[in-house]
């Protein structure tokens, strides 16, 4: 019952909240970012939802679009701007995601929606995190974010996806709160965020 029906009632209720009493860090954050990126605050990139369904996902732009001399994007270390950093410790990137989740294409507890060219080289065990909507936060992230392997990361969401309830719901709500305040885990060592997925052995 929590999982089909109360779930995408508290996601909806949650969220209009969030965005009402969040509104004024939204447009600090929203004006500084367009200052700092050419006039381009958001960040829209298209990922896979519940069942694999494709949705356009909103962030904060928290890296310019500086190019070398052949017109390839720089490393992302090298173009995130000085507010960026900042935005991206602080987790306040994540606020305009609630926006998807009043639209109903992410709850706010979930899998971390990846991109979309993974979805081709997930194996049956990996895609299992595609059962339920993806999230702003999950218990990937609780446990270790961006700091984790991804077979741990996976592990994390498919374990996710066969437990959830309102109560694990509400502890990664907490441990959420803590983790933003201690800015833990948002990068992997000798990356800007996270490396690419491949799906090699060795991860």
């Amino acid at each position: 019952m929590y999982r089909n029906f109360f779930k995408r009632i508290i996601d909806l209720f949650l969220s209009l909240i969030g965005l009402f009493l969040l509104s004024p860090i939204f447009l600090l954050v929203m004006i500084g970012l367009a200052i700092a990126n050419q006039g381009k605050p958001f960040f829209f990139q298209r990922r896979p939802g519940k069942n694999g369904k494709i949705f356009s996902i909103i962030k904060f732009k928290t890296m310019n679009d500086k190019k070398d001399a052949e017109g390839k994007l720089l490393p992302d270390g090298e173009r995130l701007t000085k507010i960026g950093i900042f935005v991206r410790k602080t987790s306040l990137d994540e606020i305009p995601q609630l926006i998807n989740v009043v639209k109903g294409d992410m709850s706010l507890i979930g899998p971390r929606p990846l991109l979309v060219q993974y979805l081709t080289i997930y194996n049956t065990h990996q895609k299992r995190r595609h059962e339920v909507k993806p999230g702003i936060t999950g218990w990937a992230q609780v446990n270790g974010r961006n700091a984790i392997s991804w077979k741990q990361k996976f592990d994390f969401d498919v374990w996710y996806v066969d437990h959830i309830s309102f109560l694990l719901d509400l502890k990664i709500i907490f441990m959420t709160i803590k983790k933003v305040f201690i800015r833990e885990g948002i990068n992997q060592q000798g990356e800007a965020t996270m490396e690419f997925f491949t799906n090699n052995e060795n991860e």
